[in-house]
């Protein structure tokens, strides 16, 4: 018998809470929502992930990450990717909001709550729905606390972040969209 087939879930899931985000090293993708499910499949072990969106450029990184950290505790491993459900910023943990506003990321707000009526959108709608238009909640700014603060761009260090200006402390951040 292989380590793989007898490995419980439970260590698996040990490992893989110390794979870090490719992109927000404070957080781990277990945090982030993007690691989904620890199956043993027809192949051995896999390991469900979910991009934060389909043309992520992260993926490849957040999956060779996982197949190391798993091979380095000796439990081979294949990481499956699953679009659907699409992910959404609902899935980030508290813990994880509460990194990323540490690091100087504006956390996002809840996807459901800027989502007036729509519970299950689907991804296209879901990106109709959030991309085109700035949240219209007020966005506080990591730095100060201040919620004196304005949409610079779009897009920030990554597309799944706008970037912001504090007015009152001057200082540019990240916000992680909601979606």
């Amino acid at each position: 018998m292989t380590r793989a087939v007898a490995l419980t879930l439970d260590e698996v899931w040990a490992v893989l809470d110390g794979v870090a985000d490719p992109e927000i090293p404070v957080v781990s993708l277990r945090e982030l929502g993007i690691l989904r499910d620890v199956r043993h499949g027809a192949q051995g072990l896999e390991v469900v992930i979910t991009p934060t969106y389909s043309g992520c450029p992260a993926m490849t990184q957040m999956a060779d990450d996982v197949v190391a950290a798993l091979a380095a505790h000796d439990m081979p491993a294949t990481v499956v990717t699953q679009l659907a459900p699409a992910w959404t910023t609902d899935w980030i943990t508290p813990a994880a909001r509460d990194k990323l506003l540490a690091y100087g990321i504006a956390p996002p707000h809840s996807a459901q709550a800027a989502c007036s009526g729509g519970g299950n959108l689907t991804p296209q709608e879901r990106v109709l729905k959030f991309m085109p238009r700035a949240s219209t909640q007020a966005v506080a700014c990591p730095h100060c606390g201040s919620t004196h603060t304005q949409e610079s761009s779009r897009f920030g260090s990554t597309a799944c972040k706008a970037l912001y200006k504090c007015l009152s402390c001057q200082e540019p951040f990240d916000y992680f969209k909601p979606y």
